[in-house]
């Protein structure tokens, strides 16, 4: 199935009756109302996953922020949510799909092919003027059989050595990637022979994926070639898979680096480039955390 589904595929989808399971990511950094803005409003039978607690473990400094949760705790979590064997699962949150794509990835990573996001997100829905409900949804248990080990993913020792024979790209805000700025995590800066992909350029101004052609020529001038192994990473792993959702749009399939910044960063003996280059302007194995400050800052939101 392809990742995206948009308003009008999704609106006739449920006008004709076709079992869906609509599960609703909001979610984002320096916010933790999501649950609340869930029950203001959300798409109708829309289910709300918690991304903090269901799509990820506690964070461990030597995991990262977000740390993948075991698959048959995954596996519990989607039955909760009402996914059957053959269900076709439509996720979105109000950011532009930048923490749906997690639950997107993780449930591709298990062996569900039948799951797309909602382009825009509740956005598009607002917009298109289509009803909202509020209040919460308890789905009767389903019974989904998920595995693990699906999608590609690339470790610590994987990623410091993939831009010797391929494209690594950091998907957070450019000035974290150069080590302007780092409000989370204990350094500045990025893992070496990384280049600067900011996930904010795989949308437009209303959040909405670029079309394919466009994703495609986006993706070739940052080097992505046929038949180049290519990795991504973000601040926590969670971002970073809009960048994997975008990647496949473009026609490339990418692994997903769950640990991102927050693991690398976390480990001492490994080296952080600061500056525009990939290799950075020097590299520095031991600083602390930059001054915190807008997050957002030139380059978008922040890449999780």
């Amino acid at each position: 199935m392809k990742p995206l589904i948009d308003v009008a595929e999704l609106e006739a989808r449920l006008a004709g009756g076709h079992r869906t399971v609509l599960l609703d990511v909001r979610w984002a950094l320096g916010d933790p109302h999501g649950h609340e803005h869930y029950l203001a409003e959300h798409l109708p039978g829309a289910v709300f996953v918690d991304l903090a607690t269901e799509l990820s473990d506690p964070a461990v400094p030597d995991r990262g922020r977000h740390p993948l949760p075991a698959p048959e705790q995954f596996q519990e979590a989607a039955r909760r949510w009402g996914i059957r064997n053959g269900d076709v699962v439509v996720g979105y949150d109000d950011s532009g799909n930048m923490a749906a794509a997690r639950l997107w990835w993780m449930l591709r990573d298990a062996g569900l092919s039948n799951v797309c996001l909602l382009d825009s997100g509740l956005a598009a829905w607002r917009a298109a003027g289509l009803p909202l409900e509020s209040g919460p949804v308890q789905p009767k248990p389903g019974d989904v059989e998920l595995g693990s080990g699906h999608m590609p993913v690339a470790d610590a020792g994987a990623a410091a050595g993939w831009a010797r024979s391929g494209l690594l790209l950091d998907a957070r805000a450019g000035e974290r990637y150069r080590g302007e700025i780092e409000p989370v995590d204990p350094r500045a800066g990025h893992i070496p022979g990384a280049v600067s992909a900011p996930t904010t350029g795989n949308v437009d101004a209303a959040g909405r994926f670029l079309p394919a052609a466009q994703l495609r020529r986006r993706f070739e001038d940052l080097g992505v070639q046929e038949g180049t192994p290519v990795a991504v990473y973000c601040g926590s792993g969670v971002t970073a898979a809009h960048e994997v959702a975008a990647l496949e749009l473009a026609g490339y399939r990418a692994a997903l680096y769950p640990g991102s910044f927050s693991e690398w960063s976390n480990r001492r003996e490994l080296p952080v480039a600061v500056g525009p280059e990939p290799g950075g302007g020097g590299t520095d194995a031991g600083a602390g955390r930059s001054p915190a400050g807008n997050s957002a800052g030139a380059g978008g939101s922040v890449a999780l």
